[in-house]
C-alpha cells in the first residue's frame, strides 16, 4: 500500500503529458495570498499561451456576494518545487469578467509604468529584503521564546549559528532551495536581530518581474511552513501580550478586599521590526 508520502512525490510525467497549473494571486486584505490548480494538456512555459481562469472574489474580499465571479489573468511562470516535473506556479492578477482591474489589482498599474519606453528604458533594478517571523502554530509565539516568556536580548541571534541561538534554519533553507528551483532570483538569507525573525533577500531583478518574484517566494514560504506546522508572520510587530495586572486594596475599616483588574495590549520588549526593503538602482 502506498504512503501519503509517496503519492505527494509521485513522479505523474511518466504516465501523462498533462501538468498541474498553480494559479496563484493576492487576496483582499494585500498580504494573504491565495491559490488554485487546474490539469493542462501539455507543458507551457509562456503564460500567454494559458488559459485565464476564475474564481469567487466574495470569498476573498473582492467582489459582492450578488456578483462574485472574478477573472485571473497569468502574468509570470514558476517552475513547482512541490510538486516538480514540469508543474508550474502562475502569478496572476485579477480582473472583472468585463476586464477592468478590480480594486485590489495593484500589478495592473505597476506594469503600465514598467512598460513605459522611458522607464524600459532605464532598465530599473530591484533587490528586496524581506523580513518576517516565524510563529509555534498553536500560541502564536515565536520559534526560540520560551512559552510566556521572553527570551535574552538581542545581540547574538542576527547571524548567529547554533541551537540556542538560531531557530527554524531548516524551513529557512528549504525555502532558499525551493526558490532557486523555481526561478526566483533569491540572492540570500539570513538570521535577524530577534529569535524566530529571518530575512530572505530578491533581486537584484528588473521592472515588474521584482514584484512577480517577492509575491512567489513568499507564497513558497507559506507552503514550506504550512508543511512544517509553523505559522510565518510578514507583519512589522508580529507579538502583542495580553498583560494582566491585580492591585491588592485591604481595608480594615470596611473589612473588604477589593482587586482592580487591568488587562490591557502592550509589545514587549525592544526588538527590531520586521520589513521589507527595497533597493533601487
Amino acid at each position: 500500500m502506498s504512503l501519503l508520502s509517496d503519492l505527494i512525490n509521485l513522479d505523474i510525467s511518466d504516465s501523462t503529458e498533462k501538468i498541474i497549473a498553480e494559479y496563484i494571486w493576492i487576496g483582499g486584505s494585500g498580504m494573504d495570498i491565495r491559490s488554485k490548480g487546474r490539469t493542462l494538456p501539455g507543458p507551457v512555459t509562456d503564460p500567454s499561451k494559458l488559459p485565464k481562469w476564475n474564481y469567487d472574489g466574495s470569498s476573498t474580499g473582492q467582489a459582492p456576494g450578488e456578483d462574485s465571479e472574478v477573472i485571473l489573468y497569468p502574468q509570470a511562470i514558476f517552475k513547482d518545487p512541490f510538486r516538480r516535473g514540469n508543474n508550474i506556479l502562475v502569478m496572476c492578477d485579477a480582473y472583472t469578467p468585463a476586464g477592468e482591474p478590480i480594486p485590489t489589482n495593484h500589478r495592473h498599474k505597476a506594469a503600465e509604468i514598467f512598460s513605459h519606453p522611458d522607464v524600459v528604458a532605464e532598465v530599473p533594478w530591484y533587490g528586496i529584503e524581506q523580513e518576517y517571523t516565524l510563529l509555534q502554530k498553536d500560541l502564536k509565539w515565536p520559534l526560540g521564546w520560551p512559552v510566556g516568556g521572553f527570551p535574552g536580548p538581542q545581540g547574538p541571534y542576527y547571524c548567529g549559528a547554533g541551537a540556542e541561538k538560531a531557530f527554524g534554519r531548516d524551513i529557512v533553507d528549504a525555502h532558499y532551495k525551493a526558490c532557486l528551483f523555481a526561478g526566483v532570483n533569491i540572492s540570500g538569507i539570513n538570521a535577524e536581530v530577534m529569535p524566530g525573525q529571518w530575512e530572505f533577500q530578491v533581486g537584484p531583478s528588473v521592472g515588474i518581474s521584482a514584484g512577480d518574484e517577492i509575491w512567489i517566494a513568499r507564497y513558497i514560504l507559506e507552503r514550506i511552513t504550512e508543511i512544517a506546522g509553523v505559522v510565518v508572520s510578514f507583519d512589522p510587530k508580529p507579538i502583542e501580550v495580553s498583560i494582566y495586572i491585580f492591585l491588592f486594596f485591604d481595608s480594615q475599616l470596611i473589612l473588604i478586599n477589593r482587586i482592580l483588574y487591568y488587562n490591557f495590549f502592550k509589545p514587549q520588549g525592544d526588538w527590531n521590526g520586521a520589513g521589507a526593503h527595497c533597493n533601487y538602482r
